[in-house]
């Protein structure tokens, strides 16, 4: 186990200032498709979506790779992902009525996720990270996201299957968690 950096040197660890510009990159997300009005503006919005993933890709492989694991840095990179994708699938959901159902849906899994975590710490227990099942849900919203931006005329129903196929594994996801959490509460411990 690595030594934990001083507060201070956290704050400026490279993966955490990466969570923070991804932090910073979701008003210009969100401003960018929201005031897009030709198809370039919309691939803009994608690149940056691009820039978002691959720069949530990167911190956590430096992180592990150079002993930068902070609990920061624990705390910054599921923030940034949660606020990113809330912002994209609310922005989503004013061209895509049946985003707004995923919408309702991710608020109430993150929802049960932050409770349950703070449940958890209260009792000195933590979530070791996403499972296997949390993973395949962000990759494939992300893609969806990334998808429903850069082809912003895809027919609706190539759009609601697309939906539909996040949404479905975004409720497994969260239906798969319950049970984590319960096992966490009855043992004790972390959850790997």
């Amino acid at each position: 186990m690595t030594e934990e950096l001083p507060l201070k040197k956290q704050i400026v660890s490279i993966p955490n200032l990466m969570g923070y510009f991804r932090i910073l990159l979701i008003p210009v997300i969100v401003w960018r498709y929201l005031t897009a009005d030709s198809i370039e503006d919309y691939r803009i919005a994608a690149v940056i979506i691009g820039i978002s993933g691959i720069t949530d890709f990167l911190d956590g492989f430096v992180a592990r790779k150079f002993h930068m694991v902070t609990k920061l840095g624990k705390a910054v990179d599921p923030i940034a992902d949660k606020l990113t994708q809330g912002a994209i699938v609310l922005s989503l959901s004013f061209r895509f009525p049946l985003m707004a159902a995923l919408a309702v849906l991710f608020v109430i899994k993150e929802g049960f996720m932050g409770i349950m975590g703070i449940l958890m710490l209260r009792k000195g227990k933590m979530l070791n990270g996403a499972m296997w099942f949390g993973k395949v849900c962000t990759a494939v919203l992300y893609l969806v996201m990334f998808l429903l931006i850069l082809i912003p005329n895809i027919p609706m129903t190539g759009a609601n299957i697309l939906i539909g196929i996040s949404g479905a594994l975004m409720l497994l996801s969260f239906l798969l968690y319950i049970p984590v959490f319960s096992k966490m509460n009855r043992e004790g411990g972390s959850q790997k």
